[in-house]
């Protein structure tokens, strides 16, 4: 990190985009020890981060400045466009983190892409993700077979938090895992339970919501893991619930949306007991707390019940 540089994180695996994240956030702090000149913003408001750019930084350090979903607000991209030579121009180093997939077709996109330090993290699949579980399994120096690769595959696919988490609870049991192993202690329906979670959230039993996130935590399943679930829960909420408020017919809100029919069902059933400005709170909370994780500004278990006691 000597030079001056943009880096520009995104893709729909946001399990490798967030380490990397966290990577880079770690190498700086090793670096620069007081962590006074590391900034986090969301692309709420151009002018705090354009403010920040004409501080100088305490002790002479370079910055780490890390912006998060850059391209999820057009009055954001639009400033940014009309200011991009001071950033690249910067003696600081800006961090662009983009969570999910991003919109190409943006001039902010293109820009980065072409000008900054950019990696895409797409989702894997076939050899690739095969490889990572196995990789996965050598860091802990278990020892597993084909058989068990594969069914890990299939049955959890590319969500490699989920295959984090389990891959980290078979490690813990022993070293040498085989298929029994596997189908003993794989919990392959957490989806349905965090859309409990949801349920209660929506009926305002926080009490609920806590006991049914706990039951999880107490077995074995990641905090972390747990809010990136409520995240893409809550984001399909988010969609459904705009379609649905603009009275377009069922069959429109399928094609627009983008989802799965059967995640469309699912969230369509649920989504009338929010309205859209309370679901776009509890997204923002959702987004606030996850950049504080990735920052290490709080604890992942005590983000996950702040979270739920403060909607």
């Amino acid at each position: 990190m000597s030079k001056n540089m943009i880096i520009f994180l995104y893709g729909e695996d946001t399990y490798r985009s967030r380490k990397k994240l966290k990577d880079i956030v770690q190498e700086y702090k090793k670096i620069h020890k007081s962590g006074l000149n590391l900034k986090h913003f969301e692309a709420d408001d151009f002018n705090l981060l354009n403010d920040e750019t004409r501080q100088n930084s305490m002790f002479q350090e370079k910055k780490l400045i890390i912006v998060q979903d850059p391209l999820s607000k057009a009055s954001f991209r639009e400033k940014f466009m009309e200011n991009s030579s001071k950033f690249f121009d910067s003696n600081d180093v800006f961090l662009f983190f983009q969570e999910g997939k991003a919109d190409e077709r943006t001039a902010m996109f293109k820009l980065l892409k072409k000008k900054a330090k950019a990696q895409e993290f797409k989702k894997l699949s076939g050899a690739k993700l095969k490889n990572w579980i196995k990789k996965e399994f050598q860091k802990y120096n278990v020892k597993t077979t084909e058989k068990v690769i594969n069914f890990l595959a299939e049955n959890i696919g590319n969500d490699l938090w989920r295959m984090s988490n389990e891959i980290q609870k078979l490690a813990s049991y022993k070293k040498e895992i085989n298929l029994e192993d596997v189908k003993k202690l794989v919990r392959l329906k957490i989806e349905a339970d965090i859309f409990k979670t949801i349920d209660a959230i929506a009926q305002k039993n926080k009490k609920e919501a806590l006991k049914l996130l706990h039951k999880h935590i107490d077995k074995g399943d990641s905090p972390i893991y747990l809010l990136s679930m409520i995240n893409y829960q809550f984001r399909n909420l988010l969609i459904v619930k705009d379609l649905v408020d603009k009275k377009l017919p069922y069959n429109l809100i399928v094609k627009k949306s983008g989802l799965h029919p059967f995640v469309v069902k699912k969230t369509y059933s649920v989504c009338n007991r929010f309205d859209l400005e309370n679901l776009k709170k509890i997204y923002k909370k959702i987004l606030i707390f996850d950049l504080k994780i990735k920052t290490g500004q709080i604890e992942p278990e005590i983000a996950l019940d702040l979270f739920v006691s403060e909607i």
